[in-house]
C-alpha cells in the first residue's frame, strides 16, 4: 500500500494547526471512517479523526485544541473525536500503522492495524460499521481466518457484556463478507 506523505485539504491544514499548537511530541492512535478512508482507500466520508489513545495522556488538550466546537472545527469543519464506544483488539498498540510519517513536527499519526480496525466496530456494530468491514474486506485488506483468531484471542475475552450478540455478529460478517 503506498504511502501518502500528507492528507489532502482539510485535513493538512488542520493537523498543521494542531501541531503549531502543541508544546510535547504526540502520538495519536486513530481509528475509525478517517483510517477507512486516508489509509485504506475506502470510500466514504467523515468529518471527525476518531481517536482511542494518545501517547502521552493529553487528550483534554487535544480536544480543547481540535475537538467538536473548538476554534480549529470551526476553521476546518473537521474535529478530532475521542472515542469512548469502542474496544480494540488487546495488542493493537503492537499493529499501529504510521500515517503520514513525519508530515508534521510534533504530531505522529498512528492507524490500527485493518482487522484491528475492522474488530473496533464490532461492539458498535452499526450500518456505517458494517459498511467499513465489507469494504476492507472487498479491497483485500482484511483476511477471515486472522479476523475470526484475534477476536477469540484478543477482543473476545474484553468484551464484558453481550458475548453471545458480539459472537454473533462476527459470524454475519464472517458468512456475509467471505461466504465462509
Amino acid at each position: 500500500m503506498p504511502r501518502i506523505e500528507e492528507p489532502p485539504e482539510p485535513w493538512r491544514s488542520f493537523f498543521a494547526d494542531v501541531d503549531s499548537r502543541l508544546s510535547e511530541d504526540v502520538q495519536l492512535h486513530c481509528c475509525g471512517g478517517f483510517v477507512a478512508m486516508q489509509l485504506y482507500g475506502i470510500a466514504r466520508t467523515t468529518s471527525d479523526i476518531d481517536f482511542l489513545g494518545v501517547v502521552p495522556n493529553v487528550r483534554n488538550d487535544l480536544i480543547e485544541i481540535g475537538g467538536k466546537g473548538s476554534v480549529l472545527h470551526q476553521k476546518h469543519k473537521i474535529y478530532l473525536d475521542a472515542v469512548t464506544v469502542a474496544t480494540p483488539p488487546e495488542n493493537y498498540e503492537e499493529r499501529l500503522v504510521p500515517m503520514f510519517p513525519g508530515a508534521w513536527r510534533r504530531l505522529r499519526l498512528f492507524a490500527l492495524e485493518a482487522h484491528d480496525l475492522a474488530l473496533s466496530k464490532l461492539e458498535r456494530n452499526i450500518e456505517r460499521d458494517r459498511d467499513d468491514v465489507q469494504q476492507l474486506a472487498r479491497a483485500g485488506h482484511l483476511r477471515a481466518d486472522v479476523l475470526r483468531e484475534r477476536y477469540y484471542a484478543e477482543l473476545r475475552p474484553n468484551l464484558l457484556a453481550h458475548e453471545a450478540r458480539h459472537d454473533l455478529t462476527l459470524r454475519l460478517w464472517l458468512e456475509s463478507y467471505w461466504r465462509v
